[in-house]
């Protein structure tokens, strides 16, 4: 069974820093593409970043800049870093993968993980 299992999350304050990161298990992910989302209160979920198997990599222009999408192929992980954060970056924070980048970037990944929690105080 495939599961993404992220971590990372909490409080922090406007300007600071948080990493994320996303394990998965019941499959190699070495080559599929891993994404990012995030949902605000009363938002619908947007897609944050990704990172291509080949290495490419694309930000929405809210974050462009500020994350940063990573991956460790060896251990099936991938990570964001997130510095100079903004109140509304507030959201719960997802990953996600898919074979296919476009697919991803449409929103609607094959695999998921729960979310974790993200809040910036002012």
């Amino acid at each position: 069974q495939v599961q993404l299992v992220e971590s990372g999350g909490g409080l922090v304050q406007a300007g600071g820093s948080l990493r994320l990161s996303c394990v998965a298990s019941g499959r190699s992910f070495s080559n599929y593409a891993w994404g990012w989302f995030r949902q605000a209160p009363d938002k619908e979920r947007e897609f944050v970043a990704a990172r291509m198997w080949y290495s490419g990599y694309t930000y929405s222009d809210s974050v462009k800049g500020r994350f940063t999408i990573s991956r460790d192929n060896a251990k099936n992980t991938v990570y964001l870093q997130m510095n100079s954060l903004k109140t509304e970056d507030t959201a719960v924070y997802y990953c996600a993968a898919d074979h296919s980048t476009a697919t991803m970037k449409s929103g609607n990944p094959e695999y998921w993980g729960q979310g974790t929690q993200v809040t910036v105080s002012s």
